[in-house]
């Protein structure tokens, strides 16, 4: 098969996108009769018919489905060039791209990676950031979406290199007064008996907590699903249910939202982060600088 030319891709995706060739064209500045003549062309190249007109427009077939999905991930990654290149050319030393889970992000990562760029060397790096569960940043940097990924061990990191990041310590959120604020070593199936809050179904943490009440021959029951610490902590407030969270994350909230954060008396409540990545040889200067530094950071023993 002939290499694949971005602007075929491109106006394939937009047809896609509008169901309309016209509509398409013009958002490319051309005329119909051009794009239609790529799209041909595209056809001829993957040796597959990728649309199909229905009533309501232009549609992929199966393969036009397929090849959606590649041409979509395809011009992102173009796109991603595009910029880093037009940032070198600006005189920016590196780009990283880091993935992290949800707690990770809400704990101390963000001043960690402003103390890093605050460093006269480092003004000329730029760190882009973006939250996923854990198996999804595992996922992130083997796939070379991420150049570090910071997850919790608990995770499958397969081939992956890792180093120890920091801990966090799970806890429960409870409003001022409830019954389990009386218990002097509360245990995670004394929790059970309380509807909680859900945060992202398949996290690590939730399935883990699934697996230890299934131990248990208890269930885990769920009364609010969020999306956020926050927004955890202030269904907790409203007497809606309880929340096993980071005891990390919980200082900007307890007072403020009359809590009491409640310690988790079990061995997996103390839990270990890790930095993951594909190997110190594929890393950039600008990665493995940035490696350093959230490695060299002291761990909550």
């Amino acid at each position: 098969m002939r290499d694949l030319d971005l602007t075929s891709l491109r106006l394939f995706v937009t047809v896609c996108d509008t169901g309309n060739m016209s509509r398409a064209a013009d958002k490319a500045n051309m005329v119909a009769s051009a794009v239609s003549k790529r799209l041909a062309q595209l056809e001829a190249t993957v040796g597959s018919s990728l649309l199909t007109r229905r009533k309501y427009g232009m549609v992929p077939t199966a393969a036009g489905e397929t090849l959606l999905e590649h041409a979509r991930s395809m011009l992102l990654s173009a796109s991603r060039i595009e910029r880093d290149m037009a940032n070198h050319a600006a005189g920016i030393q590196g780009r990283v791209n880091v993935l992290a889970t949800p707690s990770v992000m809400a704990e101390s990562l963000a001043d960690e990676i402003s103390e890093f760029l605050k460093k006269p060397e480092h003004q000329n790096i730029q760190i882009d950031l973006e939250e996923r569960i854990s198996p999804e940043v595992v996922r992130g940097v083997r796939d070379g979406e991420a150049s570090i990924g910071i997850c919790w061990d608990a995770a499958q990191t397969g081939q992956l290199h890792t180093r120890t990041y920091q801990h966090d310590h799970l806890c429960v959120a409870v409003p001022k007064g409830h019954p389990l604020s009386l218990h002097q070593q509360l245990r995670y199936q004394d929790t059970l008996a309380y509807e909680h809050v859900l945060m992202s179904i398949n996290s690590a943490v939730e399935l883990m907590l699934q697996r230890e009440a299934s131990l248990l021959n208890k269930r885990l029951v769920h009364r609010v699903i969020v999306t956020n610490f926050e927004a955890a902590l202030r269904v907790v407030r409203a007497g809606l249910a309880i929340a096993v969270v980071p005891r990390e994350v919980t200082g900007l909230y307890a007072g403020a939202y009359g809590l009491d954060i409640l310690p988790l008396q079990e061995s997996w409540s103390r839990r270990r982060f890790i930095l993951c990545h594909r190997g110190e040889d594929v890393l950039s200067p600008a990665a493995h600088l940035l490696l350093n530094h959230l490695s060299a950071t002291p761990t909550d023993a």
